[in-house]
């Protein structure tokens, strides 16, 4: 097991149960004891926990896993789920994208479809770019600056590490400006009753508003997140149009969806 898997580990852990015994987690590894108080002491320098007597705790009352941490989580699903995403999407677009592992997946997946270059309207020629992507989240906007044939808009704001989202008034007021065609959120949780969340509330009013901005709201996220609850709900599943998971979603999940009048696509 190579360093980063055990941080991912180790920090996997910690997001369970809070904290982390150093004992527990060498069994749990089945690697020594000291290489776990090493691997602590440097994802303590990181400031991603706080080291104890035997072992560690979260970071704060309220812990997160940083997106460059969660990126290796269900990855084979996510990328299932961004392609088939990037395949709903029509040249010339404007495509709104809130930060996240899922829609980061979905950003990659829109850069290889367009790659070719321009959309054309019908008739005319080049016209326009092939897709316009606005985004609040970092990385993503870094990854699409690169490929002229989209247009890339990214919002203002102050930007959250963990996530690399931009939130706040900034943010608010340059999606208050826009319109957009689709918005593709990823969410921290689904529930049949609550609709989607997030963790942070701040996240979610953003979130919030990429929805109430857009003609279509497509919900990404792996079927881990199914039934889980968040502290902040974005919106009903009434607002949503579509959700797109693989195929471990239950079918009672899938049967609450469809109830609620959302359409699940499976990969």
């Amino acid at each position: 097991m190579s360093k980063h898997e055990r941080w991912n580990a180790l920090l996997e852990l910690l997001a369970a149960a809070g904290k982390v015994e150093v004992e527990e987690a060498a069994t749990a590894l089945e690697v020594s004891a000291a290489t776990i108080r090493r691997d602590l002491d440097e994802l303590a320098e990181q400031q991603l926990l706080v080291r104890t007597r035997g072992g560690a705790v979260a970071h704060g009352v309220s812990y997160e896993l940083p997106l460059r941490y969660k990126s290796t989580r269900h990855a084979s699903e996510k990328q299932r789920i961004a392609a088939a995403v990037a395949d709903l999407v029509t040249p010339g677009e404007v495509v709104g994208l809130n930060g996240g592992t899922t829609t980061t997946e979905v950003a990659r997946a829109l850069a290889l479809r367009f790659a070719s270059g321009r959309a054309e309207s019908p008739g005319t020629a080049a016209a326009g770019p092939a897709l316009t992507v606005v985004t609040n989240a970092l990385n993503i906007a870094g990854e699409l600056a690169v490929r002229p044939q989209i247009k890339i808009v990214t919002t203002g704001g102050v930007a959250r590490p963990q996530t690399y989202e931009l939130v706040g008034p900034l943010t608010v007021g340059v999606l208050s400006e826009v319109v957009l065609d689709v918005v593709i959120l990823g969410v921290d949780g689904v529930d049949p009753e609550l609709g989607v969340m997030a963790h942070h509330e701040d996240e979610a009013s953003i979130s919030r508003l990429f929805a109430r901005r857009s003609s279509r709201v497509v919900v990404v996220t792996d079927s881990s997140k199914m039934g889980r609850r968040a502290f902040a709900r974005i919106c009903g599943l009434d607002r949503i149009d579509l959700l797109v998971t693989d195929t471990d979603i239950s079918a009672e999940a899938t049967a609450q969806l469809t109830e609620a009048g959302v359409k699940v696509l499976t990969v």
